[in-house]
């Protein structure tokens, strides 16, 4: 029997037993169950601005158009990737004629400024309702604007039972595979390849069984999946626990000045296909967090890793990106910056709000200098050597000490100059 000959004509596994309800999906439990914000906003029918976030094949595009079929309005999809400012205009034309039109974008975040910008007037308008698909945090990657007019929610990828679910759905419900006799013993292997993407995990059985459909019957093994896979693939799931456990290696390795377990952390992410964006933000946030002022140079090494990364790409990018892993993790640390606004930030969130002091405000107008506003400010400019000579904080706070530099690196120099200013109050 030739099934998958004959069936050539038909659309992969993933698009053939694609939900039609929500009912249907598999995962995103957390958005799905009943009660959830997100089910309450289907149920209404009252279908706001989207932004689905979270890694690829979990059904973003499938949630898109499920809204829209259940709200019962017109559905446009564009892919970022492809589509231009001329594509969303012609979208836009079509509003003008159907409002309420739901317009999708996947992976919104390869949109530029300019094609984001395009899309606010119709938003703010109600022209269209804008959901937008995105593996890349949208703080870093929509337009703010655009962000503001809409709701995000966090997708996640499949978890070992629902790729179980998942697969075991499509043997029973698929025109194809139903008809032969499968039986799935293990998925593990699948689920470890694929990562959690369902779609992914959907192709890996299909190729399987097209592969083994002469067979009287087909036992899905561990085993038998990595043989089918042909050719190596790293099992570095992208979305679960090797995806935060090595990347939380990474950093601690950097921050221990270990640079080579750091070099080791950032080839094993590389080769699991981690997205070189994710580990070069995380690097700029440990130059703040952990090396601070003891090294400034090291925000501006990591910051131009950022930009160099995006400029240049994979396989190239590894060398920047080792380069400043190396710099980092062989630089001297401090957290006292870190330390610091965490601390003023209790203060300020458990303190009630203080005014600030008289001598410290701007006196724009008479009124305000006959109040009193910046009266006996010293400008510290006029008293070189003795910048410390009056209170800054509020009334109550003197003497709170919030930032602790230390003697190490370039932040001996600040705490060396800070400690003859203020004498204690800056010795920790």
């Amino acid at each position: 029997m030739d099934l998958f000959h004959q069936h050539a004509h038909l659309p992969p596994l993933a698009e053939r037993i694609r939900p039609k309800t929500i009912d249907q999906v598999i995962g995103q439990k957390h958005l799905l169950h009943e009660g959830s914000p997100f089910m309450q906003m289907v149920r209404s029918q009252r279908i706001p601005s989207l932004i689905f976030w979270g890694p690829p094949g979990i059904g973003k595009t499938t949630l898109a158009q499920i809204l829209a079929q259940h709200a019962d309005r017109p559905f446009k999809q564009l892919s970022a990737v492809a589509a231009g400012v001329k594509d969303v205009r012609q979208v836009l034309e079509h509003a003008k004629r159907f409002p309420g039109t739901i317009l999708f974008i996947d992976e919104i975040h390869r949109f530029n400024k300019s094609q984001q910008d395009s899309l606010l007037g119709a938003v703010e308008r109600g022209l269209v309702t804008l959901i937008g698909a995105t593996t890349e945090n949208p703080s870093f990657e929509v337009n703010a604007a655009l962000l503001s007019r809409s709701q995000v929610y966090k997708l996640e990828a499949l978890g070992p039972e629902e790729v179980q679910e998942l697969l075991e759905y499509a043997i029973k419900e698929d025109k194809v595979l139903k008809e032969l006799d499968i039986e799935l013993k293990e998925t593990g292997a699948i689920y470890r390849i694929a990562g959690g993407d369902a779609r992914k995990s959907l192709s890996l059985i299909e190729i399987f069984v097209a592969a083994s459909e002469q067979s009287e019957k087909i036992v899905v093994t561990d085993e038998a999946i990595m043989a089918s896979a042909q050719e190596h693939v790293a099992l570095y799931d992208k979305t679960g626990e090797q995806h935060y456990d090595i990347i939380s290696a990474f950093i601690k390795s950097v921050r221990g000045s270990d640079a080579n377990a750091a070099i080791y952390w950032l080839a094993r992410m590389l080769d699991g296909g981690e997205d070189i964006k994710f580990i070069a933000r995380r690097l700029i946030i440990l130059a703040s967090e952990d090396i601070g002022n003891a090294n400034p140079n090291a925000l501006l090494m990591a910051n131009n890793c950022f930009q160099a990364i995006n400029v240049i790409g994979m396989p190239e990018a590894r060398i920047i990106l080792a380069q400043a892993t190396t710099y980092l993790a062989s630089s001297p640390k401090s957290n006292a910056a870190y330390a610091a606004i965490n601390k003023a930030m209790k203060l300020v969130s458990d303190d009630v709000p203080r005014p600030v002091p008289l001598h410290l405000r701007n006196a724009p107008t008479r009124l305000m200098k006959g109040m009193g506003y910046g009266k006996n400010y010293k400008y510290s400019h006029n008293y070189e050597g003795a910048e410390g000579n009056q209170e800054y904080l509020p009334e109550g706070l003197s003497g709170t000490t919030f930032y602790q530099p230390k003697a190490i690196g370039s932040e001996a120099k600040l705490k060396q100059f800070l400690d003859q200013l203020w004498g204690e109050k800056y010795k920790g």
